[in-house]
């Protein structure tokens, strides 16, 4: 079961912000023993959100979706969601009323009373209108929730909210998936060597050992070091402790500098 991420918002495709998402997401995922297959941004451009959403809605992929779910003009995420499966957006009656707690509260902090049908307050409500069927994901930051569909999980561009909902989602939906496959990685820094004298090399281990991948990453080199590839194998651990055995030996024989990482 593949896990994917999609990242929404005009301010990370033109540099305003940088995205902290995808990093903050394989790392949530990596400590439970999962790993993310894909990942995509999109601009708050309602077509595009939509037909992104058509195409993974039909996938049995599981999708956290960042961004867009607020009420403010440019936030499309919530009716995208509802287009791309065919549903109207109807009010969550449980998340209305997160929404008017969160206005008391917030009015009680400031030391007056609010009135929850003035016209600002039954904006705000707009945050709890969601696809038809959908269910809500707690927010622990101010309680106002984002919603799943299908194995589609909806949560806030903000960090601090969105961070703790998707480790929520993960620890409440997708505990039996933790640890289900040992994963093994184990690399050396190969110098002054041309990437394409190792890939015989590559496509070797591949063949022989099929529950391992094997992993290139060529650097320039800085002003701390020189040219060098990072050369690995990951994968099934028995076999990427004999894949890596394997791939030290023929290093030895192209005699080519080597240092284990």
């Amino acid at each position: 079961m593949a896990i994917g991420l999609i990242i929404i918002g005009d301010e990370i495709l033109s540099g305003r912000r940088v995205d902290q998402h995808f990093p903050k997401v394989v790392q949530l995922l990596a400590a439970r023993g999962l790993q993310l297959a894909w990942a995509e941004i999109l601009a708050d451009d309602p077509a595009r959100i939509t037909a992104t959403l058509k195409r993974t809605f039909a996938s049995d992929d599981i999708v956290f979706c960042c961004g867009g779910i607020g009420a403010t003009p440019d936030d499309h995420t919530r009716l995208a969601a509802a287009d791309a499966l065919g549903l109207p957006l109807v009010l969550h009656e449980q998340g209305k009323a997160n929404i008017q707690q969160r206005i008391v509260q917030m009015g009680r902090e400031a030391g007056h009373e609010v009135d929850l049908n003035s016209a600002e307050n039954l904006h705000r409500l707009k945050m709890a209108e969601f696809a038809q069927g959908a269910a809500l994901i707690p927010n622990p930051y101010n309680n106002i929730a984002g919603f799943a569909l299908h194995k589609h999980y909806f949560v806030p561009g903000f960090p601090v909210m969105a961070w703790p909902m998707i480790e929520w989602v993960l620890d409440h939906h997708y505990a039996d998936l933790f640890n289900r496959a040992p994963h093994l990685e184990q690399s050396v820094l190969v110098y002054e060597t041309a990437e394409s004298a190792l890939t015989p090399l590559m496509v070797e281990i591949e063949a022989r050992y099929p529950r391992v991948k094997v992993f290139s990453l060529p650097s320039v080199g800085d002003a701390n070091t020189r040219r060098h590839i990072e050369l690995g194998v990951k994968g099934e651990p028995a076999q990427t402790l004999t894949a890596f055995e394997h791939m030290v030996a023929e290093l030895n024989k192209l005699k080519v500098e080597f240092n284990n990482i």
